[in-house]
């Protein structure tokens, strides 16, 4: 069986302020329309959200292709696909 790779949103990160206390809901198909977050695009597709709650308020580069190894934050991993 092959594993489900998901839609590459955008080869570079997404700059996002975070508040300190919020949940944000991170999309890991790469569909939503709403990216880096979740606009239920994912349905019936197996993947499914994942929470990143911010501990401070701040600038996090959240993944833009989907491939990353830290999961939710840019490691760079674009730059190799």
């Amino acid at each position: 069986m092959t594993e489900k790779k998901p839609h590459i949103a955008q080869k570079s990160p997404y700059a996002v302020a975070v508040e300190a206390g919020k949940s944000y809901w991170y999309c890991t198909c790469g569909k939503s329309a709403g990216q880096p977050f979740c606009d239920g695009s994912h349905q019936g597709s197996g993947f499914s959200p994942r929470e990143f709650k911010a501990d401070k308020s701040e600038t996090v580069y959240f993944c833009g292709c989907k491939h990353s190894g830290n999961g939710i934050t840019c490691d760079g991993s674009h730059q190799k696909l």
